[in-house]
């Protein structure tokens, strides 16, 4: 390892140098062209390579092509251009140290002040389903040279790896008579350095699932800085959130209509509502209207109907308490009537693929409410991995995506469920899925009746549920429990047969679970006892 030289002088935040020499090679141009003219109204002498030269040039405005600084053509479909001595010379010389700067005399090399760059698109390139070789293609090498050539010895060279930083640096060269400041330089130096990790991590974890190692040595993740958080699950905590460059339709890639600033909890709660209702399809291919409220990550209310009106209705009528503060979300387009509905109750998001004219129009009048529009719903089989931090470590796993073909279910009980009570128990082992463990869900009619969930015993899950079905009972003043004649679903088997007659005298007729208990014989008995219905999945849904 290089020991510290005695002779530099200590980084100076406060020390503005001129911008007289600019090398700028991008593949995004967008902005290229009033920022290159921008720079050359302030005197700085332009170097480019490849299509950003042709593209400047083309323009008129006065450029160098890089060939002309290194005395060498680009070449191997310009796999090989800037990594010569007379571009990297010009980015790492230190203008402070008498020997770097007899080294660039002697050989010619002229000292580069700005380096803008932005990589070849290679998550892009992924996301869009490039074959592996367009991606392989697409892996920079002499771009994140540069930028990490540059950041490190940003003492006297900016480097801009973000079109929107090139304006930084023209406010300042207009605010200090040409020049920049250390600090701004050691700001965009540390921006560098995050982005080129960010973008070997994604590569990393590109070959990684090429490969289908279950476990490589390193896990990498990353995540682009989408919005400041006011603070994260309490007050006293500091917040962010990223985007993971992944593309999976969501909170993430959401535009937001209207409404205040959404806080850490209301994202995290809007997500799992999302991924929620995207279990049930999109309307837009033939899919029921689906609504889901969410509270606190948990669902209070999920309904699938003919109408989103009718299924907001039988999802809020499950835990109308519960669902005062909480999230929506649909899997199709807002309506009119559905959007009159859901401002009669406080909400604090609404969330769905699309929105009608007519719909934002009324939610204007609610100006908190905040509206989220997403275009498209996620795959709830789509491979992906979740993260969560321990001490001094990271648990990784695949996202639940964990899906039973109804000819996989098992009947263990002698009588069979009825088609009616076969689509309501498949509805029940949806959102057991998205509910934390333990999990117990009554469903009828394409509603859920009851939710009992996060409890340290399943059969407490089940009180809770049937408790939260007779409230629901009181409020809405019904002569009959809808919980009476539903499906029950449970994550995870019952470890005893207590759990199951706890759903049965709560009024379930059918359950799913998972199975895989030793004393499952015996839950068996007590649901043939009952004249209980009971398929096994052998798959559980844990959710912690």
């Amino acid at each position: 390892m290089p020991k510290p030289n005695p002779q530099l002088p200590p980084f100076d935040k406060e020390r503005f140098t001129p911008v007289k020499r600019a090398l700028i090679s991008v593949s995004d141009k967008s902005r290229l062209i009033e920022q290159a003219m921008a720079l050359h109204d302030r005197k700085v002498e332009l170097i480019s390579t490849g299509g950003t030269y042709k593209a400047i040039s083309a323009e008129g405005i006065p450029v160098i092509d890089v060939s002309e600084v290194t005395n060498f053509p680009e070449m191997m479909d310009g796999r090989v251009k800037t990594l010569h001595p007379m571009v990297h010379g010009g980015l790492l010389g230190d203008r402070d140290l008498d020997s770097h700067n007899s080294s660039m005399l002697e050989h010619g090399i002229l000292p580069i002040d700005l380096l803008i760059v932005n990589l070849y698109p290679f998550e892009n390139t992924v996301n869009q389903g490039g074959s592996y070789e367009m991606c392989v293609e697409n892996i920079d090498i002499g771009g994140p040279a540069m930028i990490r050539a540059a950041a490190k010895n940003h003492a006297h060279v900016a480097v801009c790896t973000d079109a929107d930083d090139v304006e930084l640096i023209l406010a300042e060269m207009d605010a200090n008579e040409g020049k920049i400041s250390g600090a701004l330089k050691q700001s965009l130096a540390s921006k560098t350095y995050s982005q080129s990790a960010a973008y070997d991590a994604t590569i990393a974890n590109y070959f990684s699932d090429q490969l289908g190692e279950p476990d490589p040595a390193f896990r990498l993740q990353s995540g682009k800085l989408k919005q400041n958080l006011r603070y994260g699950e309490n007050p006293h905590q500091i917040a962010g959130f990223y985007s993971d460059g992944s593309g999976r339709p969501g909170i993430a890639s959401a535009t937001q209509i209207q409404g205040k600033e959404l806080s850490y909890n209301n994202i995290n709660d809007t997500d799992a509502a999302y991924e929620l209702v995207a279990e049930f399809g999109s309307v837009l291919e033939g899919a029921l209207p689906a609504v889901a409220i969410i509270k606190h990550a948990n669902p209070c209310g999920v309904a699938v109907a003919p109408t989103f009106l009718e299924a907001y209705k039988n999802a809020l009528a499950c835990d109308p308490v519960s669902a005062f503060g909480g999230i929506v979300a649909l899997n199709g387009p807002l309506d009119k009537d559905t959007a009159s509905q859901i401002l009669k109750v406080f909400t604090e998001v609404v969330i769905a693929p699309s929105a009608d004219p007519e719909a934002t129009k009324l939610f204007k009048k609610k100006k908190n409410i905040r509206l989220l529009i997403v275009g498209d719903l996620p795959d709830p089989r789509e491979p992906s991995l979740t993260y969560r931090n321990v001490g001094g470590g990271i648990l990784v796993q695949n996202r639940d995506n964990g899906h039973v073909p109804i000819t996989d279910l098992k009947v263990v009980t002698k009588r069979q469920p009825s088609t009616k009570e076969m689509s309501d128990l498949l509805m029940a082992w949806k959102v057991a899925k998205h509910v934390k463990s333990n999990a117990i869900i009554y469903v009828k009619d394409g509603s859920t009746a009851g939710i009992g969930a996060g409890q340290m015993s399943r059969i407490d899950s089940a009180r809770i549920a049937a408790r939260k079905a007779e409230d629901a009972k009181d409020i809405a003043g019904w002569d009959t429990l809808r919980t009476e004649g539903c499906a029950c679903a449970s994550d995870a088997f019952f470890p005893f047969a207590d759990g199951m007659l706890a759903a049965a005298s709560a009024g379930a007729t059918a359950i799913i679970q998972p199975g895989g208990s030793i004393r499952d014989d015996e839950v068996i008995a007590a649901a043939d006892a009952k004249g209980i219905a009971m398929v096994f999945t052998g798959m559980r849904h844990f959710r912690h």
